[in-house]
């Protein structure tokens, strides 16, 4: 039966530890790109579609990329076409992605936020658009009710550091037990070879009420947005280094790379670009060590694949695809070195887009651990390992090279009020996968240790780790 109350776990002590430890802990979500302005405006959607995977513009390019390998018109996916229209399309799609996470994921949403229960099939699509567009016209389905829900205690939105955060602070003045922080996501800051570099440069100098025209200017313009963040409850940054090579510079060689591309020039060599972006991590790295900030790297991705894609429909969209950098450990070792010979190496945790990464990466942070519990993390299985498969094997790369019982647990990197399910689904396969070790002798049939186990990999770790409720 889909979607049983059992369903990816076969394991009679894995089913003992979700219903008993894992299904009732509240979320914390210490990274998404949920729209704080949405949140706080808290409006009702129209449908289905526009909740699910296309708000004016906006939505889950997951979806989206089943979408277009079946052929949907892009006017459909991403663009203006009629609403019922784009969700007959889906429809038709999930119908034909057996053995895809989306496939369980949508009727997953379907159960746990509409309770329908029925197949996603083109006979039943009538049937749910209907219930589902019924529930959301009231009240009970508005973005702050459906986090809610969802037992949502901590979301964590991700935010370019010349934002304001006005919505992040209006939010704070609510008394709501929701808490909606920011993160720093500070990667247009080295994007020297990136075509508005320049102009953003002005706008970090204007939100910072200074000249930035040397790579020290540059360094205080960022610590004072890091202080802006924390005083607004950011307690995390988050790297997209997409490739990293560790390269270092002196500061005349810094200032003149600035110089040059406050001039626009834009084609760097690879040695100028690493020495650039070094320089900057290493800047910050001391900033969040300061604040006792946890530092996200997201590695080994490609982006924007299709310039035909980019130009016509823009980023973020379903155009990336994972990297292949091969020596990213190693570049990362010295970076980290680094650090730590300067006393700031911060809390961090590692994602790479490249499963092949996650044996060196969770070989190497455990050199530098110390001075508190699991200070540095293997990131939990992102996008396209974002399956049963991929998070099985996150979970056994962690517990093998470290201590799984201080894992901080899932998130959910998504744009879609709709996704928190994918906590539940996590859930499932953590404690199958725990329950099968229990059957093959390799744990106790301990309910109570193997209970704060699970209890802690859902909320407790990350509600210690990251200190969203320290005063």
């Amino acid at each position: 039966m889909l979607l049983n109350e059992n369903f990816l776990m076969e394991s009679q002590w894995g089913q003992k530890l979700f219903h008993q430890f894992a299904k009732e802990e509240p979320i914390i979500d210490y990274h998404c790109h949920l729209e704080p302005q949405t949140i706080l405006e808290n409006k009702r959607y129209e449908n289905l579609t526009q909740i699910w995977l296309n708000d004016r513009g906006a939505g889950d390019h997951y979806k989206w990329r089943l979408m277009r390998a079946n052929g949907v018109p892009e006017k459909l996916i991403s663009g203006d076409g009629d609403d019922y229209e784009k969700f007959l399309a889906f429809v038709q799609t999930i119908e034909k992605a057996p053995g895809n996470p989306i496939y369980e994921w949508s009727h997953l949403e379907l159960r746990r936020y509409f309770d329908i229960d029925l197949t996603i099939k083109k006979e039943n699509a009538p049937e749910i658009w209907y219930q589902a567009n019924q529930k959301l016209q009231t009240d009970a389905y508005r973005p702050k009710e459906l986090l809610k829900m969802m037992k949502v205690k901590v979301v964590c939105t991700t935010d370019d550091p010349i934002d304001d955060l006005a919505a992040h602070e209006a939010l704070a003045k609510e008394k709501d037990s929701l808490k909606v922080l920011p993160t720093f996501r500070p990667d247009a800051s080295w994007g020297i070879t990136e075509e508005h570099f320049g102009e953003y440069m002005g706008k970090l100098a204007q939100c910072t009420h200074q000249k930035i025209e040397s790579f020290t200017d540059l360094t205080q313009a960022l610590s004072k947005r890091v202080t802006y963040f924390h005083e607004k409850g950011g307690r995390l940054a988050d790297q997209g280094l997409n490739t990293y090579f560790y390269q270092k510079a002196s500061e005349t060689e810094l200032n003149a790379i600035l110089t040059d591309a406050l001039q626009g020039k834009r084609d760097f060599s690879k040695k100028e670009t690493a020495q650039f972006k070094t320089a900057i991590q290493l800047h910050l790295m001391k900033c969040y060590h300061q604040y006792n900030w946890t530092m996200q790297m997201h590695m080994n991705a490609l982006r924007d694949d299709s310039a035909t894609m980019k130009q016509r429909i823009g980023i973020n969209v379903g155009g990336d695809s994972m990297g292949d950098q091969v020596n990213l450990a190693s570049n990362l070792v010295s970076l980290f070195s680094d650090a730590q010979e300067q006393a700031i190496l911060p809390k961090v945790i590692l994602y790479s887009l490249n499963p092949a990464d996650w044996l060196p990466l969770a070989t190497a942070m455990q050199s530098f651990q110390g001075e508190m519990i699991q200070k540095l993390q293997l990131g939990c299985a992102w996008w396209f390992n974002d399956t049963c498969e991929g998070m099985r094997n996150q979970l056994t790369v962690m517990a093998q090279q470290s201590l799984l019982a201080n894992f901080t647990g899932m998130l959910t990197d998504s744009r879609s009020f709709l996704s928190y399910p994918r906590h539940e689904y996590f859930r499932r396969v953590l404690c199958q996968l725990l329950g099968e070790w229990v059957d093959q002798g390799r744990l106790p049939e301990d309910l109570t240790y193997l209970g704060k186990i699970v209890k802690d990999i859902c909320y407790g770790n990350a509600y210690h780790y990251f200190g969203f409720f320290e005063e």
